[in-house]
């Protein structure tokens, strides 16, 4: 991949748009990617593999064509919940009724409907609540039976086939991968995805399980989008590669009013633990079937900034929405603007987190450090397996970080870091070399000049993962 310098991003914090119907010819997805999305996320709970192979094969292309990384993220649907169908299509449930959820696959009226999940009937205690469609109708249960439970509904509204079904106040026992998922997922490793989204993790033995049959070939993102995985998180964030907060199901099954602090604790406890954190779902919502946002949204992307979140994501607006472009672009601007303010830069000083007991650790804060107080216009952190530049990446530095490796699949990875700016350069064997080689990259980037510094970070012996232990001040001659 041969340098753009033209496409370097002038913000640090990354935006992952989802591909769609509105988004998946070569065409759309080079203007998306020129216009500022570093990450492309393919969601497995629509479309055909035959689909996502073309969608991948065209990103690929994209590489080639402008020669910069483009990360992947495969979002694989998880074990979605949903009532059955009903005689006509729909219903209206009245407040106050009785309404029962059995095992009976015969359509369903105003009084019953299939609820194809033995697990939820088992678990279900008396006065567990039940959201439907999004938590637009909730139902409380006031008998249960082997085969069925008796509910009373609390708050009614028409109903129809196949909605969902949220369970917030119990665990239960079903596994965060179905047969769908598994087939999907060995799918997205075979075609290369760097990052799986693992939806509706509740345990940590659901993200070990994943990673288990990932073995290393992506990176394994947790949705957390699930009140029992706040109650594991810090358990989850150990085993996580990276972390997104997904606020659709999470806003359904945690009180609006908690959503917010729920998304500060994530954002929080990912940065301490230097895992890539996500923040998703209606950021720019309105922009779907508008031109521009809602204030209120400009300031809930703006909010994620300032909490530190690696990477902000389109979901519907880039996969379905009328305004792709506009929705990415806008996102880009609101994103720069934030941290062009001098508050941004005070924010993020005031919650970096404290170095672990560690060399690499050591070398990172000692690298921001100098960086700041020769004002260098980058530190250069060569890496093999990422694991530097995402050190680095933590101690969120004044200035640009480069990511320096020679894996394609690390670099791809990075797509996803806040600040770092990837690149594929061969090994280098001493620190001289490695030296030589960063300062001709930032000036080939345009990251720096003549006679302006920077900090190259690496580690001795060269090529050996984890080894992070060096730290040199160079000029660019």
């Amino acid at each position: 991949m041969s340098p753009h310098p033209h496409l370097r991003r002038r913000r640090r914090t990354k935006i992952i748009a989802t591909i769609g119907p509105a988004s998946s010819t070569p065409e759309i997805l080079a203007r998306l990617f020129q216009t500022g999305a570093d990450v492309f996320r393919l969601n497995f709970s629509h479309g055909t593999h035959a689909d996502h192979a073309a969608r991948i094969e065209a990103i690929r292309a994209l590489e080639v064509e402008f020669g910069r990384p483009i990360g992947i993220l495969a979002d694989v649907q998880g074990p979605k919940l949903r009532v059955g169908r009903f005689g006509g299509g729909r219903v209206h449930l009245q407040t106050g009724q009785a309404f029962r959820l059995d095992l009976n696959p015969t359509p369903g009226n105003s009084r019953r409907v299939e609820l194809p999940h033995p697990e939820i009937i088992e678990a279900a205690r008396i006065g567990t609540m039940l959201l439907l469609d999004d938590g637009k109708l909730r139902l409380r249960v006031t008998h249960k039976r082997d085969d069925h439970l008796e509910t009373e509904i609390v708050v009614g509204g028409p109903l129809s086939d196949r909605k969902g079904v949220n369970v917030p106040d119990i665990v239960l026992p079903i596994p965060a991968l179905t047969e769908k998922d598994r087939a999907d997922l060995a799918f997205a490793l075979d075609h290369g995805a760097d990052c799986i989204g693992l939806s509706f993790v509740q345990r940590p033995e659901d993200v070990a399980e994943a990673r288990e049959i990932a073995a290393g070939r992506a990176w394994i993102m947790t949705k957390l989008e699930k009140p029992q995985a706040l109650d594991n998180l810090d358990a989850i964030l150990a085993l996580s590669d990276a972390v997104m907060v997904a606020r659709g199901d999470l806003g359904v099954e945690l009180p609006p009013e908690e959503v917010p602090l729920a998304q500060k604790r994530i954002v929080s406890a990912a940065r301490a633990l230097g895992r890539p954190v996500v923040v998703a779902t209606q950021m720019l919502e309105s922009m779907i079937n508008a031109p521009a946002p809602t204030r209120a949204e400009a300031s809930d992307v703006a909010t994620a900034v300032f909490e530190g979140a690696d990477a902000v994501m389109l979901s519907a607006e880039t996969a379905a929405g009328q305004y792709p472009f506009e929705a990415v672009n806008i996102m880009d601007r609101i994103v720069a603007r934030v941290e062009r303010d001098p508050g941004w830069r005070a924010v993020t000083e005031a919650a970096r987190p404290r170095p672990e007991h560690s060399s690499a650790d050591a070398i990172a804060a000692a690298a921001r450090a100098v960086a700041h107080t020769i004002e260098a216009k980058a530190i250069a952190a060569f890496t093999s397996s990422g694991s530097t530049a995402l050190r680095v990446a933590r101690e969120r530095p004044d200035c640009p970080v480069l990511g320096l490796t020679p894996d394609v699949m690390t670099a791809r990875r990075m797509a996803f870091t806040w600040g770092v700016h990837a690149l594929i350069t061969p090994l280098t064997h001493s620190m001289t070399e490695t030296v030589a080689r960063a300062l001709r990259l930032v000036e080939q980037e345009g990251f720096a000049s003549s006679g302006e510094e920077i900090v190259v970070v690496a580690g001795v012996p060269f090529g050996k993962p984890g080894t992070t232990n060096a730290l040199r001040v160079a000029r660019v001659k």
